[in-house]
């Protein structure tokens, strides 16, 4: 009788460990962005061109892919191919730094930040994603430079090709409102 007691205790603790939670997963940390990086969609070196970057991680990469902008973070990453292999990703938080000079110790996860669209600063290629750790201040960003407010969820392949052909700027006159679900 005892081994059979022995045998049900036994089992009841290894069913009782797999159904304990696991360890969440360890997310890899923003790295800096150096002299001489290149962007993973463009080529252009980075930080020859003003506003906030962006770095991708995905699946089980260990290196941080880079960007010169906003813009070519999210063209990569809602590629219906990216999409789904993405771990995490960095938008420098403007509020920050100077935007010609953002800040390497204020990247922000992606998924977590505000952004403006439509505004009347400019990144590496024209139009970008003005990102913020805080609503209220992409709020205080939109009152000085024009624009709307968008979540991460909202950013999608329609949103970004209007961006980046110059239809969502300061000076195109041109709003969201025109666009389907951004209303």
């Amino acid at each position: 009788m005892t081994r059979l007691a022995l045998l049900i205790a036994l089992l009841a603790s290894l069913l009782l460990t797999g159904c304990s939670e696991s360890e969440p997963e360890t997310l890899a940390a923003a790295v800096p962005i150096e002299d001489g990086d290149s962007c993973h969609v463009c080529g252009m070196l980075i930080n020859e061109h003003p506003g906030p970057k962006g770095e991708a991680f995905l699946g089980s990469q260990g290196e941080a892919l880079k960007f010169c902008s906003t813009l070519d973070l999210f063209t990569f990453l809602k590629q219906p191919e990216n999409e789904t292999r993405l771990s995490h990703a960095y938008v420098h938080d403007v509020a920050a730094a100077p935007w010609a000079t953002p800040d390497d110790e204020a990247f922000v996860r992606a998924s977590e930040a505000v952004y403006v669209v439509g505004h009347d600063r400019r990144g590496s290629m024209g139009h970008t994603l003005a990102s913020f750790a805080e609503q209220a201040d992409a709020e205080t960003f939109r009152e000085a430079h024009g624009g709307e407010l968008v979540s991460f969820d909202e950013i999608d392949l329609d949103l970004l090709g209007r961006l980046g052909r110059g239809e969502l700027g300061g000076d195109s006159g041109a709003g969201l409102s025109g666009m389907q679900g951004h209303e």
